[in-house]
């Protein structure tokens, strides 16, 4: 049976198991939780354990076998514009299809006021993170990091990224016989951090069946009225978004066939929807990237790191309709103009999401502030975020895959025409 199989199935069974055990309060099923739970850790920090040297090798080697050291400038420009257009796409997605979905909704004033006492303290909470936020010009800092190693335990992976590329374009003005050895050497690392990841993911099934099991008894079905709504409403927009965005943008533009690419966004979907983390899936997209799709290096070992650390679909979706609910709940009416500055910064907010928990939620604070919407209807979104996280990380992850097949058939030579017939 195809891993791929293996792993959709352990998803499954783990989403079936994990929904009794959220009812259960018996021993029984606190110890199999206490049991289940360190599995599913233990995957994703194997996986993680590669995310830093895979990422910085296979960067350096994705500029060094560019054949034109112009082609990864040209690459890098392409893609930021197909970012800012598919993530724009995404956040009109969420508007137009959320605001009659979310008008619809039925709201219960008992239920309304509920949320909105529940929601004050853990909105507080939020509001203050959101002044730690750094600002514009204090984010734009941080992208070269006085200290890489510091940058690197912190998990901040765009500045190792600017880091890296930095290095890179250094290391191309070297003479071939200078820079030769440091490529071979940092293709070793890429090579030996791929083989790795290949030992990891046989193990996916077991890792993947854990964490849903976990994810599943925690968020329960206890969930119900206006959440439930927003849940179904976010989620149902994602899955409406990669049926209409993402896989014809890599069938259709990109000219991959629609079983091969499915096939390809699989292994790092399962991970991305268990997980709800895209850097935990970026070994599995590197590796579809590489040898199920065949992608050049150029694409597979430089663009879908970047991609995976800076374009994120799933953000347009989820800040939009996160807002639009909160108005909704709030009483707030909304106008054109203030849904456009609300997509719009959903749309540059996505590039510079924090690195703390609930981060791309946190960054709504400000547009709410603006729109008039209570700070404090944020704890209603942190409250619900599990599900929706799933599918927003499933979102990004797609996404991903399908920019490199575009790009990928973007930068293929064109092919020559043969010898005119006499």
């Amino acid at each position: 049976m195809p891993l791929t199989v293996r792993v959709l199935l352990a998803l499954v069974a783990g989403l079936a198991l994990g929904l009794p055990l959220a009812q259960a309060t018996g021993s029984f099923a606190s110890g199999l939780l206490a049991v289940v739970g360190p599995v599913g850790t233990l995957f994703i920090n194997a996986i993680r354990m590669t995310v830093l040297p895979l990422v910085v090798s296979s960067l350096v080697v994705g500029v060094a076998s560019a054949p034109d050291p112009r082609a990864v400038g040209r690459i890098g420009a392409r893609a930021l514009g197909l970012f800012v257009v598919v993530v724009g796409l995404a956040a009109a997605f969420g508007i137009v299809l959320g605001a009659p979905l979310l008008a619809r909704l039925p709201l219960d004033p008992a239920a309304v006021e509920a949320l909105r006492a529940g929601a004050a303290g853990s909105g507080a909470g939020a509001a203050e993170a959101a002044r730690q936020v750094p600002s514009l010009g204090a984010w734009l800092v941080s992208l070269v990091p006085a200290n890489p190693l510091k940058a690197a335990a912190d998990g901040a992976m765009l500045p190792i990224i600017v880091t890296t590329l930095a290095f890179a374009a250094a290391l191309m003005q070297l003479p071939l016989e200078r820079r030769g050895p440091v490529v071979r050497l940092l293709e070793g690392v890429m090579d030996a951090s791929l083989t790795l990841v290949r030992a990891i993911l046989t193990f996916a099934p077991a890792g993947v069946f854990a964490l849903s099991v976990s994810l599943a008894a925690t968020m329960g079905t206890g969930a119900i009225g206006a959440v439930l709504g927003y849940v179904a409403i976010v989620s149902g927009i994602c899955v409406v978004f990669w049926l209409a965005v993402l896989y014809p943008l890599g069938v259709l533009v990109g000219r991959v066939p629609l079983r091969t690419f499915a096939q390809a966004a699989l292994p790092a979907q399962s991970i991305a929807f268990s997980a709800r983390s895209s850097l935990a899936a970026l070994p599995a997209l590197v590796e579809s990237a590489r040898d199920t799709l065949r992608l050049p290096p150029a694409i597979a070992s430089f663009l879908v790191p970047l991609a995976v650390t800076t374009f994120r679909a799933g953000a347009g979706i989820g800040q939009t309709v996160g807002v639009l609910f909160i108005a909704r709940l709030y009483g707030v009416d909304l106008e054109a103009a203030t849904l456009l500055t609300v997509g719009v910064t959903a749309v540059i907010t996505s590039f510079s999401v924090p690195g703390i928990p609930a981060g791309s939620i946190i960054v709504m604070v400000p547009v709410l502030m603006a729109a008039g919407i209570p700070v404090e209807g944020i704890g209603i979104l942190i409250g619900a975020d599990t599900i929706p996280d799933m599918f927003r990380t499933t979102t990004n992850v797609t996404g991903d895959l399908a920019a490199a097949v575009v790009l990928a058939d973007v930068e293929r030579p064109p092919r020559q025409a043969g010898p005119a017939a006499s």
